[in-house]
């Protein structure tokens, strides 16, 4: 999909979203706090690929004593999904992956070799949105000797990090990317929250977006975000810079 071949020659506002590679979403169905059925999972999907979408990685949440999700527990999650699909006639590309929290849970999938990540080795991490992992840096640095390309999800809704901003220069220069949510440029969440992803974005240190769709709550906002004029503006500005298609496969 070209750049913006979205904006519609009379200049209606765009009705697509600026990317076509979904990277954090939570639409596998019954396994976490996203899609409970295999239903709302197929339309949730529709929905997705109304505003442009055509292939999705699916990033169910990996948590201790909250979601202890496996491969064998999203595989599962993902043949249903697949076969409702495939039923319903709907042409997705789906690759299967998660989205891990890092506590003692993690390390010990990444210790067994257990993990899933995005093609091409990237590795969505996630903080607990209460406190940060302490040992973020040295977490990192492990990961990338096992080979992995570590991104840290949605770090603009980390509130603890906006009173030490430094910490997302410091993060990124060591070669940690960073996945900004659609919804929080969008302001779905507190204006804090929106003014860091704006702030991030300026700085050049956004790699790619997802929307983190949990629910229909979340696409229908998108959906009206997508009517905006605001939402032409930061197409034109994140287009340019996120690698979402990018990733191949």
């Amino acid at each position: 999909m070209g750049l913006f071949n979205f904006f519609k020659k009379n200049n209606e506002v765009p009705a697509s979203l600026f990317y076509d590679t979904e990277v954090h979403c939570h639409i596998l169905p019954g396994i976490d706090d996203g899609s409970p059925d295999v239903a709302t999972s197929v339309e949730l999907v529709r929905q997705m690929q109304a505003m442009g979408i055509r292939r999705i990685i699916a990033t169910s949440h990996v948590t201790e004593s909250t979601f202890e999700n496996t491969p064998d527990t999203i595989g599962a999650a993902y043949d249903s999904l697949r076969a409702a699909l495939d039923k319903e006639g709907i042409d997705v590309a789906i690759h299967t992956s998660a989205e891990y929290r890092m506590d003692e849970y993690f390390l010990k999938q990444l210790n067994n070799n257990t993990l899933l990540p995005y093609p091409e080795n990237y590795l969505l991490i996630e903080n607990s949105f209460f406190q940060p992992f302490w040992e973020i840096k040295e977490l990192i640095f492990d990961l990338q000797l096992k080979g992995y390309t570590p991104i840290l999800a949605h770090p603009e809704r980390y509130m603890y990090y906006h009173k030490t901003p430094q910490i997302y220069k410091e993060l990124h220069d060591q070669g940690c990317l960073f996945q900004v949510n659609f919804l929080s440029l969008a302001g779905y969440y507190y204006p804090e929250v929106k003014a860091m992803a704006l702030r991030l974005l300026e700085k050049g240190m956004v790699d790619f977006v997802g929307s983190d769709i949990h629910n229909f709550k979340h696409t229908e906002f998108m959906k009206e975000y997508l009517k905006t004029k605001e939402y032409r503006k930061l197409a034109e500005k994140a287009s340019a810079v996120i690698n979402n298609n990018k990733i191949v496969f």
